[in-house]
């Protein structure tokens, strides 16, 4: 069987920062692993063999639950009413109160690297290959699961690491394609994700 590449860590880094940089203000945020209960994500229907894509479809949906109170989501998912008064600020001055469009920005710099192995493998044993590891071998699929779960109604695209992400998704906002952007970057085991709009007028929340 072929090896499998050590993906790299997801470093902490300076995430709103870089999100200011690019004139985003943060919404929410969330990763996987939070602490040491996380040990194991939950299953996602329709993705087998990896854990590549539950982890990001749960640091996702961790981070659009901590959505603001107030930015409403087509979801059946409840918001956590507990939030910072701040993000609230900062939605109501963008004037998103209810924004339709959220696009989905996934960034990996190596991809599913243990369905692609054990794709890899099959083919050279000549084994059966299910045709959902085809459809989870593509970096974005897990991004397509995550827009369609939560209908986020925005772009998905797919990008190799956070910096291209952070300016995928400044792009978007800013071209009107989009009024918010989840940007998730992920690896093979961890992932970060982060709610993003666009900075109110002046820079401040």
């Amino acid at each position: 069987m072929p090896a499998i590449p050590v993906a790299p860590a997801i470093a902490a880094g300076p995430t709103e920062a870089g999100a200011a940089e690019t004139g985003l203000t943060t919404l929410a945020e969330a990763r996987w692993p939070e602490s040491d209960h996380d040990q194991a994500p939950p299953p996602l229907p329709g993705f087998i063999v990896s854990s590549f894509s539950p982890i990001a479809a749960e640091a996702a949906a961790r981070c659009l639950s901590r959505r603001p109170a107030g930015l409403s989501q087509d979801s059946d998912q409840d918001s956590d009413p507990a939030l910072p008064t701040v993000a609230e600020a900062v939605v109501r001055s963008a004037g998103i109160l209810q924004p339709t469009r959220t696009a989905v920005v996934i960034a990996s710099a190596r991809g599913d690297v243990h369905s692609a192995a054990h794709v890899a493998a099959a083919v050279d044993t000549a084994a059966p290959l299910g045709p959902l590891l085809f459809f989870q071998s593509v970096p974005n699929a897990v991004a397509g699961h995550i827009a369609a779960r939560w209908q986020l109604t925005g772009p998905v695209v797919c990008v190799a690491d956070r910096a291209s992400a952070l300016a995928a998704a400044a792009l978007l906002i800013e071209d009107g394609d989009a009024d918010e952007a989840l940007v998730l970057h992920a690896e093979q085991t961890a992932a970060h994700a982060v709610l993003l709009c666009a900075q109110s007028p002046g820079g401040q929340p």
